[in-house]
Formats: C-alpha cells, sequence, structure tokens
C-alpha cells in the first residue's frame, strides 16, 4: 500500500485525537528503499510528554514522534544552534496527513521558513577546533603503522572532512546518509571521491585522503595545530 495512505491508517486508528500529523522522511521522496520507515511527527493539543518511539504497524517499520506545539517548539530550538535538526526537515519536506485546525499546515510553514533560512554562522573558534581536530588525525594517519589503527583513524577523518565542508559553507549537517546527501549538496561529488580515497586509504595509500582534506582545509587557512590553544579542553 502506498506509504502516505498507511499512515494516514495509523492516525486515524491510534491518534484520533491529535490536532495534526505529518509524514517526512526518504519514505516521501523518490530515494524511497524497501527498508524506509515512516517517519511520523504526530502533535496534540494540551499538555502532553513529548515521545520518540518505534513499531511497526502492519508491514510497516514506523518512527513515532509525538509532540504538542511547544514542545515541537522546544526540540527545534535546541536542535538549531547544533545545525542538525531532523525534525525540521521531516516537517519541513513532509506531507500533512490529518489537520483538524491549520496546526500542521502551520507548523510546515514554519519547518520550511526556518530550514530556508539555515543553520547558525560558525564562530572562527569552531572553525580552528576543527582545522586543528583534521590536522592532528592526519599526523596520527601519517604515523599509523596497523591495519586497526588505520580503520578507525581514516574513517574519523573521513566524516570530520564532510562536518567540516558543511560547517564552512553554513550548511545543515546531519547523520549517516544524510552527511552524504547533504555535502554532495554544496560539493557535487563529494561522498563519492571521498569513499574511493578511503578505500586507498585503508590499502595504505593515503595520498589522495590527504589531499582532498588539505583542499577542503585550504578556504579556511589549511591545516592548524602549532600554537593553537583553548581554555577548559572544549569537547571537539
Amino acid at each position: 500500500m502506498e506509504p502516505t495512505r498507511v499512515a494516514q491508517e495509523l492516525v486515524e486508528a491510534w491518534h484520533p485525537d491529535a490536532v495534526a500529523a505529518l509524514l517526512g522522511g526518504s519514505v516521501v521522496t523518490s530515494r524511497r528503499t524497501p527498508y524506509s520507515d515512516l517517519d511520523i511527527v504526530v502533535v496534540f493539543a494540551g499538555d502532553r510528554e513529548p515521545s520518540r518511539s518505534s513499531l511497526r504497524f502492519g508491514a510497516w517499520p514506523v518512527e513515532l514522534f509525538v509532540h504538542t506545539e511547544a514542545s515541537w517548539r522546544w526540540f527545534v530550538e535546541r536542535e538549531i544552534p547544533r545545525r542538525k535538526s531532523s525534525l525540521l526537515s521531516m516537517c519541513a519536506h513532509g506531507v500533512v496527513l490529518a489537520d483538524r485546525d491549520g496546526t500542521g499546515a502551520r507548523l510546515r510553514d514554519e519547518a520550511r521558513q526556518l530550514l530556508a533560512a539555515g543553520p547558525p554562522d560558525a564562530t572562527a573558534a569552531e572553525i580552528e577546533d576543527q582545522r586543528y581536530v583534521l590536522t592532528d588525525l592526519l599526523d596520527d594517519l601519517a604515523g599509523c603503522s596497523t591495519a586497526g589503527e588505520r580503520l578507525f583513524i581514516v574513517t574519523e577523518i573521513a566524516g570530520r572532512a564532510a562536518e567540516f565542508v558543511l560547517l564552512r559553507t553554513g550548511s545543515w549537517t546531519g547523520g549517516g546518509k544524510w552527511t552524504a546527501r547533504r555535502v554532495d549538496a554544496v560539493w557535487t561529488g563529494f561522498s563519492a571521491e571521498l569513499e574511493g580515497l578511503v578505500r586507498e586509504a585503508l590499502e595504505g595509500r593515503a595520498a589522495g585522503l590527504v589531499a582532498l582534506v588539505d583542499e577542503v582545509l585550504a578556504p579556511s587557512g589549511g591545516r592548524r595545530w602549532e600554537g593553537y590553544r583553548r581554555s577548559g579542553y572544549p569537547d571537539i
């Protein structure tokens, strides 16, 4: 059955008192796969504890996000400074399943505006912190002599490099597949190029990966290590 109809049936059966519900995620896009789940945001009036649960409805895996309008805004306001708002993305690109009083359309419009406005600009300190981390990882890679260590160094370099591209271009970040999708939106083909270079680096041929990371760092001043100082040991 078509996923939107399945999601509507779930909301009607389990949450008929919801004032609004939206279906988001990959399932409503051309990227849907047989493993895509139904990401459903359900909004209630009054007081209700926000929650997230994983379940099945018929043959469909479901991620259910329960909110009031107040808790929805609280989560969005907490996520935006982190530059990673899955709730905004689900609602901005989602399909309205139920809307008893206009809440669904209003939250979707608000999500679209906030998502389009982009995340907060990175501070100079944040940029320098990430330059430092990548520089340190490149040094670790240069001195690495075991396959096990190389595995973790290379994969961390890959993730950090993609995140740095998103940070310095003022883009929303993401986790897992969303990192690839978002970085490719600002640097065409980046994830495919990175994947090939990671394979080479894991085989002990790291020159290509190192060159790409240096290319990533160059617009922000390149590598940073000597003279770097932070008080309080920031979590980087």
